[in-house]
């Protein structure tokens, strides 16, 4: 039996669910597209020209706040098209848009249309994924999508998923199990090439500093490893990066995975970045050991096109996720759960979350496996494309060919401080977003190519771009 709409109290606004919220969304979002389209062309280019001072009087300027905080928070309204034309368009006007293929600095991903469409369904209906009353069919969802998801990385019978934040989270997780596996003495050993998530969540659990081990090369040296091992006493955990922030490298899995065998360690593998290679038959090979893990963090918001969040937390058995239990009562009461009702407040420490699923498996079904590896293959082919121009050009220098999608460059013949002040007046004038980092003790630019609609063609307008940039 349907029931009726629900009678709204006249002058309140209308709300995104129930019955009647398709329809009073639908005219909204006419304003909203319009206002992202009308924004971004605005802007003009991969983000707004004129650095913070200058973005930021802009956005006063659209709100018409002048500083004034009063305009923010007017004391009548001005209507919901009103205010979603003015701030949708401040916002795309003044955005650092990842869909334009000279934005390209972080592993920031522009997330498909599709996705996009399904975080709108997600809002609207607003489940919340601690306790199944409030989310029935999300909680479901999420059980497919990540049992599934854990299945790519681990061939055991009951492997499992988390759904966190993205790879912080993640790696706080995985490193909390192993400190209740193993007590507040446990040793994290991780790469300097790791990301600085991994010893600020050892700071974060109480746990001893962190060792940082050198990484001469930008991976894990096995040979340093084994001499920080052969010394460590105590439980130790070890932490191993497939696809590091600076440059897509990928450690030595297997080795390291022998490593910690041989020395009763635990591993931990930050795959954030590196770990959908594993979909492709093409680059699977480069994870090769990934399955050794006991926890493994992997993040769709880079190399999968989500709009943020949509981060993972994969184990290879469900019981390892036992010490995330917990009891409140108002959400899984004993008998509850005992009746058949699902206890969702051991899938994360998070109370109140989103169902991040919903747009990861919508994109999954609709692009398939083979699209998605297609995506896959071509960023990274693309990021090779772009090694070998500026391989090939006398006015570059290439560190190395890349490993995932991250290509580090710098014009020839130049000081830090010019490769430095050169990014800065990209930036500056709204040009390109293009990334930084050392190696080698010296600083580079860095692109990082996560746009699979990027061409060759951007590929040299890039290049173009850079040689008038680096000749004035």
């Amino acid at each position: 039996m349907t029931a009726p709409p629900a009678r709204r109290r006249p002058g309140t606004p209308p709300l995104a669910g129930g019955a009647t919220g398709a329809e009073a969304l639908r005219p909204l979002l006419d304003t909203v597209l319009t206002a992202l389209r009308t924004g971004a062309q605005d802007r003009g280019g991969p983000l707004p020209p004129g650095g913070p001072a200058t973005v930021t009087a802009r956005v006063q300027a659209a709100l018409g706040t002048a500083g004034d905080a009063r305009d923010v928070l007017p004391d009548k309204g001005t209507g919901p098209h009103e205010a979603l034309a003015t701030l949708v368009h401040a916002l795309a006007a003044g955005a650092a848009d990842p869909a334009d293929p000279l934005c390209a600095a972080h592993l920031h991903c522009p997330p498909l249309a599709v996705a996009a469409a399904a975080d709108l369904a997600a809002a609207a209906l607003n489940p919340s994924l601690d306790s199944w009353d409030q989310a029935p069919a999300a909680s479901a969802i999420e059980a497919l999508l990540t049992r599934t998801l854990a299945a790519e990385f681990y061939d055991t019978p009951h492997a499992d998923a988390l759904i966190t934040t993205g790879g912080t989270e993640a790696n706080q997780l995985g490193i909390l199990l192993a400190r209740e596996r193993h007590g507040p003495a446990l040793t994290v050993l991780h790469g300097a090439n790791a990301h600085h998530s991994i010893p600020r969540a050892a700071w974060l659990l109480g746990l001893p500093p962190a060792v940082a081990i050198p990484t001469p090369t930008g991976t894990l040296d096995p040979d340093h490893l084994a001499e920080a091992l052969a010394t460590t006493t105590g439980p130790t955990l070890v932490t191993a990066t497939a696809g590091t922030t600076d440059a897509g490298l990928i450690d030595p899995l297997h080795r390291i995975a022998d490593l910690c065998d041989h020395h009763g360690a635990d591993l931990h593998i930050d795959a954030a970045y590196g770990g959908p290679l594993a979909l492709s038959p093409r680059h699977r090979h480069k994870l090769a050991g990934i399955d050794r893990a006991h926890s493994l963090t992997v993040d769709l918001h880079k190399l999968g096109w989500q709009p943020v969040a949509a981060g993972l937390l994969l184990v290879p058995d469900t019981a390892l996720l036992t010490p995330l239990a917990h009891q409140a009562d108002y959400l899984n009461a004993t008998d509850d759960t005992e009746a058949g009702l699902p206890d969702l407040l051991g899938r994360s420490l998070r109370t109140t979350r989103r169902p991040d699923a919903l747009k990861i498996a919508t994109t999954l079904r609709a692009l398939g496996r083979d699209g998605l590896v297609d995506l896959i293959d071509h960023t990274c082919e693309l990021a090779h494309q772009l090694a070998e121009r500026l391989d090939a050009h006398p006015g570059f220098e290439l560190h190395a060919p890349p490993t995932i999608s991250t290509v580090l460059f710098r014009p020839a013949h130049t000081t830090d401080d010019d490769v430095a002040a050169l990014r800065r007046t990209l930036l500056h004038e709204g040009r390109a977003v293009l990334g930084r980092t050392h190696a080698d003790g010296r600083l580079w630019l860095k692109a990082t190519l996560l746009n699979p609609h990027t061409t060759a063609r951007d590929l040299d307008t890039l290049i173009t771009l850079l040689e008038g940039s680096t000749h004035r």
